[in-house]
């Protein structure tokens, strides 16, 4: 190295300088972000445990999330992957609303940003959307069994708690089809089905639901119900804290708060973050719905 050279680092990490050219804030967002990416990262592996654990009882996304706005019919996954288009879009959006600041573009500016708005509106109300279907659930219903000691058709006895059971007809009786669990709590993959006096008894000691909640979930095991509103909510909460975010830097722009400044650093900022949530989305979308 140089005599040179060794002055310039010198007064480079001397102080008073930033020596990778980032501002404060711009340091800050990324340390908040490493962060977040800890927590999802987290609430996505103890879901992919639990997952692993029932995966006997655990849903298939596929027969969940079959509802399009003003369609009927079965749509399976549909509608979830036109809001993860939506949301990409508008990062796209907001990559051009960085790239226009950095021109010192004030219209440019205003006009992506404003896109970028929107795409964030229009992916929280579908969430918004998707969560109401998701708890009203659908008109067949399900059946969950409580305790208890029951007869099934081969004349075996099981304990059974908190099983998800699905309405069938059948050729001439209703019944009711389960995956089941031994005494000592193991689960297996196949299914019985309980039909006359044993459906009797299991449903003297059990109850109809319809859709989900924390504590039940017509479409399988109640944990898919906690973790998808837990970790989508949580995502969902990012979101519109984000276009928050991004409407005021929207207004900041149109009152030329930045443009008296000289720099649009603040939309570069609320742009690391706006692509953080949608990063994030794409884990979500590939283990809720794709694995």
């Amino acid at each position: 190295m140089s005599h040179t050279e060794e002055l310039d680092n010198k007064e480079l990490w001397g102080g008073g300088t930033s020596p990778f050219n980032a501002g404060y804030g711009k340091l800050m967002m990324w340390f908040f972000l490493m962060s977040d990416a800890l927590s999802f990262t987290g609430f996505l592996a103890a879901y992919g445990f639990y997952r692993h654990n029932f995966s006997a009882i655990w849903p298939s996304a596929e027969n969940v999330f079959t509802h399009f706005p003003f369609v009927h019919g079965h749509q399976p996954l549909i509608y979830v992957a036109l809001m993860t288009f939506i949301l990409i879009m508008s990062s796209v959006t907001m990559v051009l609303a960085v790239e226009a600041g950095q021109r010192m573009d004030k219209k440019k500016v205003i006009l992506w940003m404003f896109w970028t708005i929107i795409g964030g509106l229009i992916f929280v109300g579908s969430q918004a959307w998707e969560w109401y279907h998701f708890i009203h659930g659908t008109d067949i219903g399900a059946f969950e069994l409580g305790k208890g000691i029951y007869t099934l058709p081969d004349g075996t006895i099981e304990q059974t708690q908190g099983i998800i059971g699905r309405w069938k007809e059948g050729s001439n009786q209703t019944i009711l089809e389960l995956p089941w669990r031994s005494e000592v709590g193991n689960i297996a993959s196949e299914y019985l089905t309980l039909s006359g006096q044993a459906l009797t008894d299991a449903m003297a000691n059990g109850q109809a639901i319809h859709g989900a909640n924390l504590t039940h979930n017509e479409y399988g095991h109640p944990l898919f119900a906690d973790f998808f509103f837990f970790i989508t909510g949580f995502h969902g909460t990012h979101v519109f804290s984000g276009v928050v975010l991004n409407f005021i830097i929207f207004v900041n722009v149109i009152m030329g708060t930045y443009e008296k400044r000289g720099h649009y650093e603040m939309v570069e900022k609320v742009g690391l973050y706006w692509h953080f949530v949608d990063l994030v989305w794409v884990f979500v979308f590939t283990f809720f719905y794709l694995i």
